[in-house]
């Protein structure tokens, strides 16, 4: 398989999918104009990944900030962990946010109570994030749970 690499840039986020190293991570700040464009590369690995996936896939969010588009991708993806979990194989979510980022830190935890998938939480020290703030984190929740 082909590996996918795209470097953090401004507002879209860095991506590792390397079937043969076993690394599968998103990270950074997720903002693209248009998410479905930006995550169809990324939808279609992973389509073609489930048809000989290894025995153990550990799909890590490492992100900072993101918006209502990319809450609907990152649903979309973890629904295709999901898909393979149902197929027998080993999937876990490992979700990572700044130690004290209460909002984050939800976000993952009501991504997981969607999805039928093993979740970790992991919180991160690190001073440098940028966290959402309290009303933007509600409407972003918000848009997420009207799909």
């Amino acid at each position: 398989m082909d590996i996918i690499t795209y470097e953090e840039e401004d507002l879209l986020p860095g991506v590792i999918l390397d079937k043969n190293a076993g690394k599968f991570e998103i990270y950074g700040k997720s903002c693209p104009v248009d998410g479905i464009e930006f995550y169809e590369p990324i939808f279609n690995w992973f389509d073609q990944y489930k048809n000989d996936p290894l025995e153990r896939t550990n799909l890590d969010f490492k992100l900072t900030y993101f918006n209502t588009i990319s809450a609907k991708v990152i649903l979309k993806l973890m629904t295709k962990m999901e898909d393979l979990s149902n197929l027998g194989h080993e999937v876990k979510i490992r979700w990572y946010y700044t130690e004290g980022d209460e909002e984050l830190e939800e976000a993952g935890e009501k991504f997981a109570n969607i999805v039928n998938v093993n979740f970790e939480y992991i919180p991160v020290c690190n001073n440098e994030s940028q966290q959402i703030d309290e009303s933007e984190f509600e409407n972003l929740m918000d848009e997420l749970f009207k799909l």
